[in-house]
């Protein structure tokens, strides 16, 4: 069972997106498909390729709710609540997070999923000092 961000970090998601893995022919994971947890990066497609940041990816199911089941992949495409693990850097994302703005999950070099901020959410009234 996954225990939700909110409750771990004690705060509410920094903004959503929506995604699509992408399939072999675009560099699509070799390790098998994803699910819930996962802890891959997020890089902004109008950066450098080698930028990435701990922006980790929290999957939600067609009605917007936090996918529970850690054991069963997550949808190829969706939604997904994001989460700016390292409090410090936000301050730097407050001008780069926008909706509209274009990234990309990241497993290491590998793209492995494209996305579209939908929805900034409590990005500037989250901690910015980690505990």
């Amino acid at each position: 069972m996954h225990e939700p961000y909110e409750k771990r970090l004690n705060h509410k998601a920094d903004f959503r997106v929506k995604y699509k893995f992408r399939n072999p022919e675009e560099g699509e994971r070799k390790t098998g498909e994803p699910y819930q947890g996962i802890r891959c990066d997020f890089s902004f497609i109008d950066e450098s390729e080698n930028k990435m940041y701990m922006i980790w990816p929290e999957f939600e199911d067609e009605e917007g709710n936090v996918i529970l089941q850690n054991n069963m992949p997550v949808p190829n495409s969706g939604t997904a609540r994001m989460w700016i693990i390292n409090n410090q850097m936000r301050p730097y994302h407050y001008e780069k997070i926008k909706v509209g703005v274009k990234g990309n999950f990241r497993e290491g070099p590998m793209f492995s999923a494209d996305c579209e901020i939908i929805e900034v959410l409590d990005l500037k009234s989250n901690p910015t000092k980690n505990r």
